[in-house]
């Protein structure tokens, strides 16, 4: 059965005096699979802009916009009324040859992969691949059991800290701290699963957490906020989710906007502004995930949102 769910994600950029915009690049509209049905997604802009939309090189639905006057304040409001079809249940069907680590990906699916299943972060000393291989229980381990302590193990093991700084952490530094956001244990992840042979992708969307809709406190992290968890490619069953910030495994809970190779991929707003220094004041970002439909009566950006 489906999950009807709104997410409101409002943005608010404020300046001293009036600022040029220039070019802003966004995502936040998700895509429509067989997990995920988009059935209305709307977007209000002030200062009013020019829109185009197109796909990035994974596929991801990117819109540009290019704005018509100085403002001091720039404020991006999208609202998304989205189903989402669990696969809860058994765990994934993967293929036999899988089953057990370590295995090989077949010729087609590597020359697919591609960069996906290569370390992208600086690790001179192979720490992130000693960490991973100590979740390695023997010569050969169940495939399934394996990621599961890998995501557990860092939802267990590591403190979360919200932090307003932007960028992702580097892997090694994360693994040195002990705590992070969600894009630096996702990323911890999938370099430690890289190191390990797997295909990793970063995702970047947004969480629903059910005690929010009656203001209870669940604990989960990540809600109230954009999100973001990992996909691993399992032969057989495909991309499979794994969000090590909530120990997560294909959970309903999660919607995805995007998938990159790199969090650097996945920034939802991203531009630039010209005015005097110390023009900019501060910015505001206010998520709401909630179950049921949006009354929102905005207007959609484009015939293509």
């Amino acid at each position: 059965m489906a999950k009807r769910l709104t997410v409101r994600h409002r943005t608010t950029y404020s300046y001293a005096v009036p600022v040029e915009f220039g070019e802003h690049r966004m995502m936040l509209r998700p895509r429509d699979s067989h997990d995920l049905r988009l059935v209305d997604a709307r977007m209000t802009l002030s200062p009013g802009a020019h829109v185009r939309w197109a796909h990035d090189v994974f596929g991801n639905s990117v819109a540009f916009m290019t704005f018509d006057e100085p403002a001091t304040e720039l404020l991006v409001e999208s609202v998304l009324v989205l189903d989402r079809y669990a696969l809860e249940g058994p765990r994934p069907p993967i293929d036999p040859a899988a089953e057990r680590y370590p295995f090989i990906y077949s010729a087609d699916d590597r020359a697919d992969l591609g960069r996906l299943l290569e370390l992208q972060h600086s690790d001179p000393k192979g720490e992130v691949a000693t960490w991973a291989k100590g979740f390695v229980a023997s010569d050969v381990t169940d495939t399934l059991a394996l990621l599961a302590d890998i995501n557990s193990g860092i939802h267990k093991g590591f403190t979360y800290q919200a932090r307003a700084d932007e960028g992702t952490q580097a892997p090694l530094e994360t693994l040195h701290l002990g705590s992070g956001t969600c894009r630096d244990f996702a990323l911890l992840m999938m370099e430690a699963l890289r190191s390990l042979g797997f295909a990793t992708r970063f995702v970047s969307g947004y969480l629903y957490d059910p005690a929010l809709d009656s203001a209870a406190n669940s604990g989960i992290q990540g809600s109230g906020a954009t999100h973001a968890w990992l996909e691993v490619y399992l032969p057989g069953a495909g991309w499979v989710e794994y969000d090590p910030t909530n120990g997560l495994i294909g959970s309903n809970s999660l919607i995805r906007v995007a998938v990159t190779r790199d969090p650097s991929q996945a920034i939802p707003i991203a531009g630039s502004y010209s005015g005097p220094a110390g023009a900019f004041t501060g910015m505001e970002v206010v998520v709401e995930v909630m179950a049921g439909d949006s009354d929102d009566e905005s207007s959609p950006v484009s015939e293509a949102a």
